[in-house]
């Protein structure tokens, strides 16, 4: 039987030795030894299979189960909470940036008059107003 710690003592390491590597992460970022788009595109094709695959297992509802809620709500409140308003600030330009052609749809937009409150002509005004979103999403 192979020696091995305890998974207590391996977590423990595990804790002081990675907390301690985030220079190391911003190095990495600062500069990889392969381009990260160029290595993503080109692992589609793994990525369809393996995501086809966990399709097939039911993985996704199986993680969800054996994560639950409880889980999920100590993480998310935990960390979610102190990572929420420096996560929105930075993604402020790239939110901007997404928004601007939808914005931009929506004013461009003709919409047919407006009925009284109720009148079921008022649906198509949300009905053009969504084949307008949806072509700009699929690019039509």
């Amino acid at each position: 039987m192979p020696e091995i710690r305890s998974v207590s003592e391996i977590k423990e390491k595990w804790l002081r030795v990675t907390q301690a590597r985030a220079d190391d992460y911003r190095k990495g970022v600062a500069n990889p030894k392969k381009d990260w788009e160029a290595g993503a595109k080109a692992a589609e094709p793994a990525y369809e299979a393996g995501v086809t695959a966990a399709i097939g297992r039911k993985a996704f509802g199986r993680g969800v189960s054996e994560a639950g809620t409880a889980k999920w709500k100590k993480k998310a409140e935990e960390l979610g909470t102190a990572r929420f308003g420096p996560g929105v600030a930075a993604a402020g330009p790239d939110y901007e940036k997404g928004m601007g052609p939808v914005v931009d749809t929506i004013r461009a937009t003709s919409l047919p008059p407006r009925g009284p409150r109720g009148d079921p002509a008022n649906i198509e005004r949300v009905r053009v107003m969504a084949d307008a979103l949806h072509r700009l999403k699929v690019g039509g």
